[in-house]
């Protein structure tokens, strides 16, 4: 892996770090130096990820994390200053689909689940993440939302709306803690071959979203990570308030 930045002495955190987008920001924070933090609720895989980035000579926690809990946030956010003593840099990313339907057909339980991880998560998550790093003179954060906070499909309503609110969170805490060393951006990901779109979409789903993008492919979680990456370095001084696609040319369409 390809080794663009000095993060030496920086710690990061990502939820929903064990796996597909967050799983790469781990490990391309890893080879750039960084200490990292694994915030996710599957043990076995983040437990794993965390004993590979060790085995390679990097510094990695694992802390099992409920982002629809603010309570659990606030722990990892706890073990993390704790185990490393700073945070510079997160990535929030945990997410889920959420069941495929039509708005008026929707559950109620599918809409608060939907809700609570995709959009409070992110909330719970920057309402920790923020005092953190103002404690240590400043950072930044990069919100992962989706194609769908700036558009919509007509079968994912709770998944459009949670998106479209990360955006909003995007920028105001963008306005509201730049002044203060906290740089938030959001990167919208078109659809990325994770462990999540294998999970949620059929064989024919998935031939269509590649003929959806313009350039062929569905994207891969190290392109996410890599702008995520480049979001928190300090190539990046000036970028704040940001909304970013990484989606292949499909918001051209």
């Amino acid at each position: 892996m390809t080794t663009k930045y000095d993060f030496s002495g920086k710690v990061a955190l990502v939820t929903g770090g064990a796996s597909g987008i967050g799983a790469a920001c781990i490990q391309q924070f890893a080879a750039n130096g960084a200490q990292v933090v694994i915030a996710d609720m599957s043990e076995a895989a983040g437990a794993a990820l965390a004993a590979s980035i060790k085995a390679g000579g990097g510094k990695a926690l694992f802390v099992k994390t409920d982002v629809s809990d603010a309570a659990s946030v606030q722990t990892a956010i706890d073990q993390t200053l704790v185990e490393f003593g700073r945070l510079d840099y997160a990535i929030n990313n945990a997410g889920i689909a959420g069941e495929p339907n039509r708005l008026a057909d929707y559950s109620l339980d599918g809409w608060h689940k939907v809700i609570d991880i995709d959009l409070n998560g992110v909330f719970y998550s920057m309402r920790s993440e923020i005092p953190a790093m103002l404690r240590g003179g400043g950072g930044a954060i990069v919100n992962i939302s989706s194609i769908m906070g700036l558009v919509s499909a007509p079968t994912t309503p709770a998944y459009v709306a949670a998106k479209h609110g990360v955006v909003g969170l995007t920028k105001n805490a963008a306005q509201t803690y730049s002044k203060k060393g906290v740089r938030v951006n959001a990167i919208c990901p078109g659809y990325i071959d994770t462990p999540l779109l294998a999970a949620t979409a059929s064989p024919a789903m998935i031939e269509m979203a590649v003929g959806a993008h313009p350039i062929g492919r569905l994207g891969v979680a190290d392109e996410i990570a890599a702008v995520a990456l480049f979001l928190c370095s300090d190539s990046a001084s000036f970028v704040t308030g940001g909304i970013y696609p990484v989606d292949g040319g499909y918001l051209t369409n």
